[in-house]
């Protein structure tokens, strides 16, 4: 029924979600593009329609300004961020998830996403002068705390909405912020992404350890957590010798 409904909503002209989010994120490319070629000022939203192919009518019904035309590409740089926090077991410490999940994601991106990436660095980077891009910019970071303070309410065994995870998760999303501001400046500046490996990871985990006194970052005593709040594809398992915790293969999930 649901189909049928959505069928009949794009026969009377209308467009599917899906379709929706991808011409919204082509429109972003380009606009970020010629944002970083030409200068926010510089651009304008019939530069924006031309290069994208589409009429000018057509951007202002998805976008509200050109400015704004630049958050689907800024929110696209930290899905992978996101992803990669959901997934984090509980008996993995944050530098060994963020380097295995790295490992997986240079076999598997592919070079759309990697010149997606770049752009959002150069949005990134705008931002430092353009208040607009900055607040599409500081939007995103909020997603990764609100998306934190699930993980680290998780972690600890309380409330999503605990005030001690609240604060644990804004501390550590500003740290992630701060890091990211920072790496990202330094491979525009042309630092070689191959030094950015394990230490890195490293000095990221050691980052949010800092922010949240220690309380995030290591691997969890899994004893303290429930079972029922571990993380989809982690097994606690409680035995008479204590707790013991896996990972569930693909053919058991």
């Amino acid at each position: 029924m649901a189909e049928e409904e959505a069928t009949a909503r794009r026969g009377r002209g209308g467009m599917s979600e899906q379709r929706r989010r991808r011409v919204r994120l082509e429109i972003s490319r380009e606009a970020a593009r010629l944002f970083w070629a030409q200068g926010v000022d510089g651009t304008s939203g019939d530069q924006i329609a031309e290069a994208v192919g589409l009429s000018t009518r057509t951007i202002w019904r998805h976008f509200r300004s050109k400015e704004s035309c630049a958050e689907p590409i800024i929110a696209q740089s930290v899905e992978w961020e996101l992803a990669t926090l959901r997934s984090w077991p509980l008996h993995r410490s944050l530098e060994e998830h963020f380097a295995t999940e790295a490992k997986r994601l240079v076999s598997e991106i592919d070079t759309q996403e990697q010149a997606d990436a770049g752009l959002g660095v150069k949005m990134m980077r705008l931002g430092d002068t353009e208040p607009a891009l900055r607040t599409a910019w500081l939007m995103a970071c909020d997603q990764v705390e609100h998306e934190l303070a699930a993980v680290i309410a998780t972690r600890l065994g309380r409330e999503h909405d605990d005030l001690q995870v609240r604060l644990h998760a804004a501390a550590a999303s500003a740290a992630l912020r701060v890091l990211n501001e920072y790496v990202g400046a330094g491979l525009l500046d042309g630092t070689d992404p191959r030094k950015l490996g394990d230490e890195n990871f490293a000095f990221i985990a050691d980052a949010v350890r800092t922010a949240t006194g220690g309380a995030v970052g290591d691997p969890v005593h899994v004893a303290e957590v429930p079972a029922e709040s571990a993380p989809e594809g982690v097994a606690v398992q409680r035995t008479e010798g204590g707790v013991e915790v896996c990972e569930l293969t693909q053919k058991e999930l």
